[in-house]
């Protein structure tokens, strides 16, 4: 697995408060990690702090799946 993926991945297991093998690229938020409108919020700010980027609003609220996050975290680095 590569870096970024694996820091994204304690960092979601530890917001959302699931076993880390639970979140793979392909782990839906809500789905398969039951993350509700405010976790996810929480989850966008905990990565802009800990990545030091900024993700807008628009572009959070595309996100369904761990990989759409990865994805766009890599886009901007």
């Amino acid at each position: 697995m590569d870096e970024l993926f694996e820091k994204i991945k304690k960092l979601i297991a530890e917001k959302l408060e699931v076993e880390e093998d639970k979140v793979t690229m392909e782990a839906s938020f809500r789905q398969d990690l039951g993350a509700d409108s405010l976790d996810t919020y929480e989850l966008v700010y905990a990565i802009e702090e800990e990545m030091g980027i900024t993700i807008p609003d628009e572009k959070a609220n595309e996100f369904e799946t761990v990989g759409d996050a990865v994805n766009f975290i890599k886009s901007v680095q």
